[in-house]
This record gives structure tokens, C-alpha cells and sequence, in this order.
């Protein structure tokens, strides 16, 4: 039986995806290589007791939605105070995305910065990083009833928000 990979092994096997997840879930491109950091900092201590090696990337998934939820109520906490920062959401697109869609997104992550946290997480989880409802569930620590509440909850703010419920 072989053991947990080496975190030189996971972060070569995960790292890009990870820093994906990061970039999705937090929007905002200035926040992802300490976000990724802290998730292999963690990585580095946990990964000895990784019952699963198979279950490797949706436990570093587990891990940097822990992280960016923390970042996100840190950031919801200095957007109350006025201390945030305008954000730029026009990094997020692939260079190829049309002005439109460039548009698109921006508002898109400019009303998730509005959702509760958990819901967003998610949402995003769910709709933009196209994760299969069990493993949302698996990855917010939540049962999967929560899980399809919270995905529910955001996808209605954000109708709202565009005028369409």
C-alpha cells in the first residue's frame, strides 16, 4: 500500500488546479499565489495523515475553500469599513473573451461579492468551477441537501441581481 504523495508530488499533480480554484472562488488575481500558498503550508502538515491518497486533489479543493472562505469575510469585513480596495474583475477572463463577456463576468463576481460567503463558495464551486454536487458537498463540509440550499440561495440573488426572478 503506498503512502501519502510528497507535497513536492501533490503540488505538482494539483498545483494548477488549485491555483484555479483559488482564482474562482476569490475573483480577484492579486489574492491567489497567498491563497495557494497557505493551502500547501497546510498541505505540508496535514499530508501525513491523508487517509486517501486517491482523494488528494478534492482534499486540497476541501482546503483552499476554507482558506478563500476566510479571505472572503476578511474582505467583506474591510468592504464594510471602506478599506477594500475597487476590485478588477476584467483579469479573470481568458484573453480570448470578448468585451461582452469580459462584462459579463465582472458583474457576475461584482453581485458574488454580495452573496453570503458560504453560498457563494458554493455557487462558484458548482457553476463556474463545474464540480458535481457531491463533490461541492464533499468540499464545503456540508451535507448535500446544504449544499443544493446554498447553491439555490446564491443562483436566486444573483437572478435578482440581473433582473431575471
Amino acid at each position: 500500500m503506498a503512502g501519502p504523495p510528497s507535497l513536492e508530488q501533490a503540488f505538482r499533480s494539483h498545483g494548477h488546479y488549485v491555483v484555479a480554484v483559488a482564482t474562482r472562488l476569490l475573483g480577484r488575481n492579486e489574492e491567489v499565489d497567498d491563497l495557494v500558498q497557505d493551502v500547501f503550508l497546510t498541505a505540508m502538515r496535514d499530508l501525513p495523515s491523508l487517509r486517501d491518497p486517491a482523494s488528494l486533489r478534492s482534499w486540497l479543493a476541501a482546503i483552499a475553500a476554507r482558506k478563500a472562505h476566510d479571505r472572503l469575510r476578511r474582505r467583506r469585513l474591510r468592504s464594510f469599513l471602506s478599506l477594500d480596495s475597487v476590485p478588477n474583475y476584467d483579469q479573470l477572463a481568458d484573453d480570448a473573451a470578448s468585451p461582452e463577456q469580459r462584462a459579463l463576468l465582472a458583474r457576475v463576481y461584482t453581485v458574488l461579492d454580495k452573496v453570503p460567503v458560504k453560498e457563494r463558495i458554493a455557487w462558484t464551486l458548482r457553476h463556474v468551477e463545474g464540480q458535481q454536487l457531491e463533490e461541492v458537498a464533499g468540499i464545503c463540509g456540508c451535507s448535500l441537501a446544504t449544499a443544493k440550499r446554498r447553491i439555490s440561495a446564491a443562483q436566486e440573488r444573483i437572478e435578482r441581481a440581473f433582473g431575471d426572478g
